[in-house]
């Protein structure tokens, strides 16, 4: 599969990603941590669910407290959109070793706890374990921070995960697609998630393109 992020800052070539038998289903880590904005990875949920990949979930306890502040949905309804759940205490987990093969980690959205944690490698619960394992193993990690302003300390944590590998994808809107509603700026944005993983779809309004919006009567095309 095409991942993000390959050559480093040096501009030499990273290994190839460590993933899974060529041909086999794709698997992906998708964790939501407690930062504003759980909806962006209910949505990402949603999309993989459609594209038929197995997803393993981990969600941190404050991302189930935040799920029931701002969203409809009950945190019963969001696991059920992953094959696997794991509790973000349980380091016994199988995400937590470099032999659990997958094709991916997206932490949608990412606080900044969350990054410190990743940035400075201290793995002290399963999603900065998770996160990691998927760098040392050169595996694709998209991190999709939930904060405005950044101050400086934010700013050297992702600089930092970036030199590591890491794509680091703040969830900025685009307009150039001319969205109508909220579900157009989620779509588009997890479609270019699903882009950077190598996964086909129709979410993104691209460049010049006609562009399917879900609407009241289904989909529907407009010019880009």
């Amino acid at each position: 599969m095409s991942g993000p992020g390959r050559p480093d800052a040096g501009g030499q070539g990273r290994p190839a990603p460590r993933g899974r038998t060529k041909g086999a289903a794709q698997r992906l880590v998708v964790a939501i941590s407690g930062a504003s904005g759980p909806i962006y990875g209910i949505r990402l949920l949603q999309a993989l669910n459609q594209a038929g990949v197995e997803v393993h979930l981990i969600l941190s306890p404050w991302a189930e407290k935040t799920i029931a502040i701002e969203t409809s949905w009950s945190v019963a309804d969001v696991k059920a959109l992953a094959q696997r759940v794991y509790a973000a205490d349980n380091m016994a987990a199988a995400v937590s070793s470099g032999s659990f093969r997958h094709d991916g980690m997206v932490i949608a959205p990412c606080s900044m706890r969350t990054l410190a944690a990743i940035a400075h490698g201290l793995s002290d619960n399963l999603i900065a374990r998770a996160a990691d394992v998927t760098l040392k193993e050169r595996r694709p990690l998209i991190l999709v921070p939930r904060e405005t302003p950044f101050n400086l300390i934010h700013l050297e944590n992702m600089v930092r995960l970036h030199h590591a590998g890491a794509v680091i994808m703040p969830p900025v809107p685009s307009f150039y697609h001319r969205p109508q509603t909220i579900d157009d700026l989620l779509d588009h944005f997890t479609g270019r998630i699903l882009d950077l993983l190598g996964i086909d779809n129709t979410l993104v309004g691209r460049w010049t393109e006609p562009i399917r919006r879900r609407g009241r009567r289904g989909e529907e095309e407009t010019e880009c």
